[in-house]
Parts: C-alpha cells; sequence; structure tokens
C-alpha cells in the first residue's frame, strides 16, 4: 500500500509519449510494404522515438512481433525503437517470408528464431494484456493478412464488448470464436461495404481503418449515428496519411481503395501524452503555485488536450508557451462537462470537481462502465471514500464540492486512472490518502508516482 502526503504541490514534469498514438505509429510501421502485391525483402527500417514506454504499447510490440515485425530498442537511446516490418505474403496461406530481407531476420519462414506461431500454416498467438487498443486495433488486421490463431487476454480485457465489431468481421470472411480469457480467430478478410456505429468505440473504426487498405477490392465504410471520441479516429486517419494510405472521407463514410501498401516514414517521433499530462495539469489547477508539463504539442489531434480549456472553465490560469503548458488555481466553481469526448480524463476531472465550490455535473460518460474498471462507480467511490460528494447516476456523475477531501484510503480497482486520480486528490486533502495498488499505473505510465514525488509540496 502506497501512502502519498497530503498538500498542494509545485513543480515541472516532463511527460512521456502518447500511448494512443505510440499504438497508431508502430502498427503503420509494422504493416510497411504490406499490402496484395506485396514486395519481399525489401529490408525497410522505420526509426520510431517514443520517450517512456507502458504495459499496453509493449503489448501491441508483442503482437506485432508475433506477426513477423522485427522491433528493437536501440542500444544507444533506450527512446527510439527499429523496426523491421512485417512485408509478408499477404494473398494465399498467410506464409511468413523474410521480412528484413535477411537469413535469420524475425518474420522469416523457416528460421528457428522466428517469433511464436508465425510459421507457414502455424497459429499465430497475439498475448494484448489488458489493452483493449491493442485487441481491437489488431483484430481486423489479423482478418486483412489472413492469419489464423488467437488473442490472449487478461484483467478485465474478456468482459469487454466486441459487438458489432466481431459480426461485421465474420460477414466478411473471419471466423471468430471466445473460450474464456482467449479469442481464436481465422479466414481472410474480404473487401465490401462495412457499418459501425459511432457510439460504441473509436477503436472498432480505427481497427478497419487500418485492415481495409490491405484488401485486394475497395471497401465502404459507414460510420452511423453520433461519433463519439471523434478525435481518436482523426488520430488514426493522421497516422494512416504518413503511412500513404489514402481514402476520400464524406461525412461518416469512407470509401477505401484495396490494393493499398503502407510506407511509413524512415523516421517518426511520438508527441507527449495529454491524457497523462492532464493529471498534473490538474495538480496545478488545484494549487496556489504552477506546475507545469512539457513535451506537449499543442496543436495536437489528441482529444484530451481539452484539459487546458476545461481546467480554465473551473477558473484555473493556464499559460500555453512552445511545448509546455503551465497551470495554477484560481477561485474554481463547478461546471457541466460533456464527457462525450474525454471519456478518459472523467476520473481527474471529478477530483478537481471537488475542490471547486459548488456543483460539477459530468455528462455522457455511461462508456466509461467498461473500463479497465466501471469508472463511473469506481471514481464515485473514489471521491466519497476520501470525504467528499459524489452521486453517480447512468450515464454520469454529480459532484458537489467544497475544495478540499479528507483523505483515507483510495480503492484503486486496479485501474491506472484511478489510481492517478487519488494522487490528485491527496494534494487537496487534510490527511494522507493510501493507495491499494499503485502498481496498476504501469498500463499507461510507469513512471507515474516518481514523477508526483519529484513535486515540491507547499507550505500551509
Amino acid at each position: 500500500m502506497l501512502e502519498l502526503n497530503p498538500g498542494k504541490r509545485k513543480g515541472t514534469v516532463k511527460i512521456p509519449a502518447s500511448k494512443s498514438m505510440a499504438h497508431r505509429y508502430l502498427i503503420c510501421a509494422a504493416l510497411s510494404g504490406c499490402g496484395p502485391e506485396a514486395v519481399t525483402g525489401e529490408n525497410k527500417k522505420i526509426s520510431i522515438v517514443c520517450d517512456g514506454m507502458s504495459a499496453d504499447i509493449e503489448a501491441t510490440i508483442g503482437c506485432l512481433k508475433a506477426l513477423g515485425a522485427s522491433i528493437e530498442h536501440d542500444d544507444d537511446r533506450e527512446n527510439r525503437m527499429t523496426c523491421t516490418p512485417v512485408c509478408g505474403n499477404i494473398p494465399g496461406d498467410s506464409a511468413i517470408v523474410c521480412a528484413a530481407g535477411e537469413e535469420g531476420a524475425i518474420g522469416c519462414a523457416g528460421i528457428e528464431d522466428r517469433a511464436p506461431g508465425c510459421g507457414a500454416g502455424e497459429d499465430c498467438v497475439l498475448d494484448c494484456g489488458e489493452s483493449g487498443s491493442t485487441l481491437r486495433f489488431l483484430l481486423p488486421v489479423v482478418g486483412a493478412l489472413g492469419k489464423k490463431g488467437l488473442f490472449k487476454m487478461h484483467g478485465r480485457l474478456p468482459e469487454r464488448p466486441l459487438a458489432p465489431l466481431d459480426e461485421e468481421l465474420k460477414k466478411h470472411g473471419m471466423t471468430l470464436k471466445k473460450q474464456g480469457d482467449e479469442l481464436y480467430f481465422g479466414g481472410k478478410l474480404k473487401a465490401g461495404s462495412y457499418s459501425m456505429p459511432g457510439t460504441v468505440s473509436s477503436q472498432y473504426i480505427s481497427g478497419l481503418l487500418f485492415a481495409l487498405p490491405m484488401l485486394e477490392g475497395d471497401s465502404i465504410l459507414t460510420v452511423t449515428g453520433p461519433v463519439e471520441s471523434r478525435d481518436y479516429i482523426l488520430m488514426t486517419e493522421e497516422a494512416l496519411a504518413k503511412a500513404g494510405i489514402v481514402f476520400e472521407k464524406k461525412g461518416n463514410s469512407y470509401r477505401i481503395p484495396g490494393g493499398q501498401r503502407y510506407d511509413m516514414p524512415k523516421e517518426l517521433t511520438v508527441e507527449g501524452d495529454f491524457s497523462n499530462a492532464a493529471f498534473f495539469l490538474s495538480i496545478g489547477a488545484l494549487s496556489s503555485e504552477e506546475v507545469t508539463v512539457t513535451g506537449l504539442n499543442t496543436a495536437s489531434l489528441q482529444g484530451d488536450r481539452r484539459i487546458v480549456e476545461i481546467l480554465e472553465a473551473f477558473g484555473a490560469n493556464t499559460t500555453v508557451t512552445g511545448d509546455s503548458v503551465s497551470v495554477r488555481g484560481g477561485t474554481l466553481s463547478g461546471i457541466t462537462i460533456d464527457a462525450k469526448l474525454i471519456p478518459d480524463l472523467v476520473p481527474v476531472l471529478a477530483v478537481v470537481a471537488a475542490g471547486a465550490e459548488g456543483v460539477t455535473n459530468i455528462v455522457n460518460a455511461g462508456r466509461l462502465r467498461l473500463k479497465e474498471s466501471d469508472r463511473l462507480k469506481s471514481t464515485a467511490a473514489l471521491i466519497n471514500g476520501l470525504g467528499g460528494k459524489c452521486e453517480e447516476l447512468e450515464d454520469g456523475l454529480v459532484i458537489t464540492g467544497n475544495g478540499a477531501l479528507k483523505g483515507g484510503t483510495a480503492d484503486t480497482c486496479n485501474d491506472h486512472r484511478i489510481a492517478m486520480a487519488a494522487a490528485v486528490a491527496a494534494c487537496i486533502s487534510r490527511e494522507k490518502v493510501s493507495l491499494t495498488d499503485e502498481k496498476c499505473v504501469g498500463k499507461s505510465y510507469p513512471g507515474f508516482f516518481e514523477d508526483f514525488k519529484r513535486l515540491e509540496i507547499l507550505e500551509t
């Protein structure tokens, strides 16, 4: 159990790389050269600078290696990876050929040191850990590649839904069967007309956008109804554009030519993560002195960049300079927050609301029940357990803030964002805050508590 001392903080933090962007760049890099007319043995290597790893990013790396890519950390620069793509023969029987164009490279058929389950006619075993992004992005991709095998799922991931993505994939040639914490897949995805609701998960749409350009025919992807987490789809579109993938978008419909090949640039840098920066920026909003976060792209497509304007709406003072954002508290008052586009920010914004005066309403947050924990329930329990007042609604929260919390024990529910929100809560607590399990932050930000402890506690 980790104990955090109470008190407002100040200081500077360099935020690690965006988990969401890292997933996308790694997938596009690993698929470079892939398509119906893939040319093998191209020996293309792609360098990705990713300043900060996490369990979810490692899960995507592991799965891409299992498909035949080589992704290695440079010895001289720990934050730089070199990716040699899969570059397999896409049509036919899913044979894996030499990815790096040299004998002994991972991804070459018939060699002893290839990634497990990736030889011709063998099952691929993809362990996606607890990463929903990894599973939902790669499930259509393995269908486009014509692979056969299974995904291993851990934690709460086996309970999280895959519908209606799974049904749409089965309609177009894939076979899927879930057994406990394993999801078996096979078959070859076929081009055609695809439809996906925009209210369930943007990750379903992104997964299809990764897969459909590699098919042998043209496809139409129609997103129906209102589109939630639209910015995450825009991030996927941006990554695809970097890889030379083209499509025509009209409204919420995509016309995607088939027969395309990925061609990612040789050098890429993953920008800083606004989702994780939000915790430190919120600490600044609750303090009388500044907290500064560096390493950010303030023109980013990341939806959680909205943390800056939301904290301003509460009454905090913000300053943007280059790649840095600084936040200092002011007179904070309750507001209404539409969580449709920023669901991951809800736990920490609920803590900010507890540190403000008056009522804050968080609406359109029903999808949070399907995260690593039921985040509406676990966020309400966090606030109430530390002496605040939070009412859980069917699709939102009502927080009545009075500027402070008492402190006590915070059940993290094995949820990284609840654990980090609890640390922010310590900054407005009168007593220590004890976390039941702080290690769960490894899913997205392994170094969070080291960075948190570097902040200076202000004298009271």
